[in-house]
């Protein structure tokens, strides 16, 4: 797999985004938590694993323990080819369903709904009560 078809296999999956940060990274969320990240100046790929794939994983030559994460079993490729096509399509898949099983889940579309939510119940609780102290009225 390459660069391209790694972007799109990502953002293939249910509520998939991306976003460049640090630099050159570009990281790929659901629900706003990370699942697999892509470097694009100095192409390496990094994602989550079951513990028993990461010990299995970093046996290999060119995966290792992925930097600040590899103690929550996210493992660096540093060699897109170090795993066959589809391999690598169902580890990137795994990672998906594991960090979107304990993404946090929001009763409304996205967050941004639920805050404007929250808003308008306390300008409508807002407004009664200062309608009835001082005669006036809000929507």
């Amino acid at each position: 797999m390459n660069v391209d078809s790694i972007r799109a296999y990502c953002l293939s999956f249910p509520g998939s985004t991306e976003k460049l940060q640090w630099g050159d990274a570009l990281c790929f969320k659901v629900m706003e938590k990370m699942f697999a990240v892509l470097g694009l100046d100095q192409v390496r790929l990094i994602f989550k694993c079951t513990p028993e794939m990461f010990v299995e994983l970093i046996e290999r030559q060119d995966i290792r323990p992925s930097p600040y994460l590899g103690r929550h079993n996210w493992v660096m490729l540093d060699n897109l080819g170090a795993v066959r096509n589809d391999e690598l399509e169902n580890l990137i898949r795994q990672s998906y369903e594991m960090v979107a099983a304990k993404a946090p889940k929001l009763k409304g579309d996205c967050r941004g709904v639920q805050k404007r939510a929250r808003f308008d119940n306390w300008l409508r609780n807002a407004c009664y009560l200062s309608s009835r102290a001082w005669s006036w009225s809000c929507r």
